[in-house]
């Protein structure tokens, strides 16, 4: 059977082989999934290790998708745009490096939330990874206005700079794109407020103006856990009625891998629904 692993540090804690086992099965593949937490300098040969032992595709999570990115021999745009990889395809003797985060978060987004993004002002919290691999995708879907917005200023506009700079996107979607601190964002109502912050994993929130919650604004959160997250919840208090955790996301991301892989995409809503009901 094909072999493909999810590879991080820590890793033990990745619902990806459950993901992608549910998957093999609605689909009728042949493939093993498997974790590997390889020592942080060791990142690399157990890439290489995993290849010489007939290892077909790996996912890639912290704090290796930037490594992965720079050991590739060809990356799709929105690897680019990202400068990470989580996903790796192993192909005539190659390395191939794509970021399926963007595309999972917008199909969470679009298909799943029912909540179009076509000429929305969209607001982006935070400008580390989680947030620089999915500001192409966000942009793709051709939004009136996308706000990326961090503590430190200057890494939000560095986004933005490095987009720009990789080549893959037009100047009228680049144009819809700006940037700024947290304590410049509009004190306005935004279609959808996205965190990509780590807060909820420490039960912080993000400090944003009030007024960017509205009466029909999507808040969603890329964390997820059990019960809302503390974005969702302050989002929830300031009167947004739209909310939708990162768990979504998660499945959507796999699906895309798959799909990398195995040249199908399989139907996530069943997936998606029972790591819903495990979480409670």
């Amino acid at each position: 059977m094909d072999r493909y692993a999810v590879m991080g540090h820590p890793v033990s804690h990745s619902r990806s082989p459950q993901i992608h086992a549910l998957f093999a099965k609605a689909t009728g593949q042949l493939m093993t999934y498997e974790r590997i937490d390889p020592e942080p300098d060791r990142f690399e040969a157990a890439v290489a290790r995993f290849r010489s032992e007939g290892g077909k595709g790996l996912n890639i999570t912290l704090p290796f998708k930037e490594r992965a990115f720079a050991l590739a021999d060809g990356q799709t745009a929105r690897a680019r745009a990202a400068g990470a990889a989580n996903t790796l395809d192993f192909r005539e003797g190659q390395v191939f490096a794509d970021n399926t985060d963007g595309v999972g978060l917008v199909r969470d987004i679009v298909q799943n939330q029912r909540f179009m993004l076509q000429q929305k002002h969209i607001l982006l919290l935070g400008a580390g990874g989680a947030a620089r691999g999915v500001v192409l995708p966000l942009l793709a879907e051709q939004p009136a206005r996308l706000v990326v917005a961090n503590r430190t200023a200057a890494r939000a506009f560095a986004i933005l700079s490095e987009l720009k700079a990789s080549g893959t996107i037009t100047d009228d979607l680049m144009g819809r794109a700006e940037a700024c601190g947290l304590e410049d964002i509009p004190a306005e109502p935004f279609d959808v407020v996205i965190n990509a912050t780590s807060s909820s994993l420490t039960g912080a929130v993000p400090e944003v103006p009030q007024g960017v919650f509205g009466p029909r604004t999507l808040a969603y959160d890329m964390m997820y856990g059990r019960g809302q997250t503390p974005f969702l919840k302050l989002a929830q208090t300031h009167g947004a009625p739209y909310l939708a955790d990162g768990l979504g996301m998660l499945v959507e991301q796999a699906a895309e891998s798959f799909y990398l892989w195995r040249h199908l995409l399989p139907a996530t809503a069943a997936v998606l629904q029972q790591l819903r009901a495990e979480l409670g």
